[in-house]
């Protein structure tokens, strides 16, 4: 028996399923910034400044004080990292954890550092406390420069662990 070209071309339409991308990604620029540009184009923060300097939710939906020393942050729901990998508060946490671990994470300047003694809690999927040893009126601005990785990224590269046991000044 044979098919007729017509009904072979009329057949149930196959299932689009997602796939994880494939391939690394080679970087060839010389500039001493080249991990600047790397991070803007490939992690998001908390929160952003618009072009006028105000504070927008990047991540995060929300963010306010419960008290002097005390941030709360209210995170998107529905997002995923490029590998996949829902987005979710234990993530915020986990980048905090690992850029406090470093004595300078920010070479832009200090001013972008979180205290040593600051803690970031998990109160949920979506939500985040950042318990900060005092007042911080830059807290927000510092939400600018925590770009926020994916947990395999943390796991397989992590600015440099891999190659060096530690991401200090591998950015």
């Amino acid at each position: 028996m044979t098919s007729h070209p017509a009904a072979a071309s009329q057949a149930a339409p196959t299932e689009r399923r997602w796939h994880p991308p494939v391939g690394t990604i080679q970087v060839v620029d010389p500039s001493p910034l080249n991990w600047l540009f790397i991070t803007w184009n490939t992690m998001e923060e908390p929160i952003r400044v618009d072009q006028e300097g105000h504070v927008v939710p990047a991540l995060a939906t929300d963010a306010h004080w419960l008290d002097e020393r005390t941030l709360e942050l209210a995170l998107r729901t529905g997002v995923r990292f490029q590998d996949g990998e829902p987005f979710t508060a234990h993530n915020i946490k986990q980048n905090f954890d690992e850029m406090q671990r470093w004595t300078a994470p920010h070479p832009p300047g200090t001013w972008l550092n979180f205290p040593p003694e600051s803690v970031c809690e998990v109160v949920n999927e979506h939500t985040v406390r950042f318990h900060l040893p005092g007042p911080d009126g830059l807290a927000l601005g510092k939400m600018r420069g925590f770009h926020i990785a994916s947990s395999a990224f943390w796991r397989e590269q992590g600015f440099g662990y891999a190659k060096f046991g530690s991401g200090e000044g591998h950015w």
